[in-house]
């Protein structure tokens, strides 16, 4: 079903799409298929409600979130099973998701309340300077399918903080997720129009009509680099305010003073994260010559045990991928790596044994001999497949880091402080983690740099990406 104004329906056209599990393959639900039309009559929707929604103080706004913050974690267990269902990722992750995307809604509460403004002191007697922050107003959201859930929170919460509405159109694949969270904020008692949901299995024409609609004041995208270019160029005609969380292409350096069992670990852990399926996932896994054979017998050894299987089934720590299309792009980029040289220390291969067989399954890989001329040094994987690139001086393996155009998340292990702080400084991405493999969290900005994005998301600056500066001069 579509939200729109306040109300459940069908889209205009009556049609429908299928959404399926992709570890099985099997249908698990319908779901209105979104027009253009559709699209059109929740941004005037929103339009029609941002008046109100925007007037009412910041403490009401922080009351229905607070609301939707305890009732999400009220339906954690059901919501994260879903997510398994519908997205591919294991049970235990599925519900560290749900309470991530729980506290974007409680952090976003508590910062409706801090939206402060400013009284500048004059060079004039007579006059003052005030400042005013003020939301942006109909904001359209296109969401992701590898945090389907989060994702929603992370632009929802910090959108109705500031006293914005909404348009929200969810990745194809993820749709009843997505239902589900609108459920939430049906319940909490949302007024009409203030969120509105039109998921669609072409996305083309709903963002077309986003993208046009003079009433949408601002663009909010998580996705591909390459879409997000295109969006932002359509988001110009109308000179909307737009923020964009893209591609990364992750570096994780471990210099020769780290433990590598331990930066092994880590490694490990952070490229399998929902399958290798995250942005913030390291693609290039740079070592020091002089631990490289340790480090890569520690990674294949705790990689190669990882179970592949469906997310409900105990002890599985690698999912499906999300589809054929992510399923071809894994395979195909190993099989360049291999032709150009690369050596497979473990995995390497799509798994279609038993009851994978019907699923989009790939072995959890280490790659060694992994060079420059090589499709997975470029692009980003989004796949578990980790390959391993040996280096030996700090002055080219930060080269070799910043030699991308994405610039999102990276990586160092080390116990040196004076070489951690000259890779801080010298990495030309958004985030940088020392020995640190979850540098994430609602109270912290997320996003990138270069081909990687504008914009933060969470923290501080969440909320100030839907507010607009007003610049108030008083004489007397």
């Amino acid at each position: 079903m579509l939200y729109i104004d306040g109300q459940w329906q069908a889209a205009a056209s009556g049609a429908t799409f299928a959404v399926t599990d992709p570890a099985t393959g099997k249908v698990l639900d319908h779901v209105a298929d979104g027009g253009a039309a559709d699209a059109r009559r929740a941004i005037e929707a929103a339009a029609a409600a941002f008046d109100g929604w925007a007037g009412l103080t910041a403490y009401q706004r922080s009351e229905k979130l607070y609301a939707a913050y305890h009732l999400m974690l009220e339906r954690r267990e059901d919501l994260a099973k879903l997510m398994t269902s519908e997205q591919g990722k294991p049970l235990r992750a599925a519900r560290i998701e749900v309470g991530y995307a729980a506290d974007f809604l409680l952090w976003f509460a508590e910062e409706a309340k801090r939206v402060y403004g400013q009284t500048i002191p004059s060079n004039r007697a007579e006059q003052r300077f005030m400042v005013l922050h003020q939301p942006v107003g109909v904001c359209a959201a296109i969401t992701p399918w590898n945090y389907p859930v989060s994702m929603l929170t992370r632009k929802i919460g910090p959108a109705l903080a500031a006293g914005c509405t909404i348009v929200l159109k969810p990745a194809e694949q993820t749709p009843l997720c997505a239902i589900e969270v609108f459920k939430i904020l049906d319940e909490v008692g949302l007024p009409p129009g203030v969120v509105n949901l039109v998921p669609t299995s072409d996305p083309v024409p709903v963002g077309a009509e986003l993208l046009s609609a003079p009433e949408v004041r601002k663009l909010t995208f998580t996705g591909s680099t390459e879409v997000g270019k295109l969006l932002m160029a359509q988001a110009a005609t109308t000179m909307k305010r737009v923020s964009m969380e893209l591609g990364g292409h992750a570096p994780f350096i471990v210099y020769d003073d780290a433990d590598p069992k331990r930066a092994a670990t880590g490694a490990a852990m952070v490229k399998v994260l929902n399958t290798g399926q995250a942005c913030i996932c390291p693609n290039r896994l740079y070592v020091q010559r002089g631990i490289a054979d340790a480090f890569i017998a520690a990674l294949a050894d705790r990689i190669g045990k990882m179970q592949a299987g469906s997310g409900f089934t105990e002890g599985v720590q690698i999912g499906p991928l999300v589809d054929q299309p992510s399923l071809e792009k894994v395979d195909r980029q190993v099989r360049d790596a291999v032709a150009k040289g690369a050596t497979v220390v473990t995995g390497g291969q799509r798994l279609t044994d038993g009851p994978l067989a019907d699923g989009y399954f790939f072995a959890p890989t280490v790659l060694t001999g992994v060079t420059d001329e090589m499709v997975i040094y470029r692009e980003e994987t989004f796949g578990p497949v980790a390959p391993v690139i040996v280096f030996d001086t700090e002055d080219e393996v930060l080269a070799m880091a910043n030699d991308t155009e994405y610039g999102l998340a990276s990586y160092v292990y080390t116990n040196d402080l004076g070489r951690a702080y000259r890779s801080i400084e010298k990495l030309k991405f958004g985030i940088v983690g020392v020995n640190d493999i979850n540098p994430t969290g609602a109270a912290a900005p997320f996003g990138g740099v270069k081909s990687s994005g504008l914009g933060r998301e969470g923290g501080q600056d969440g909320i100030t990406e839907y507010l607009d500066t007003k610049l108030v001069g008083l004489s007397f």
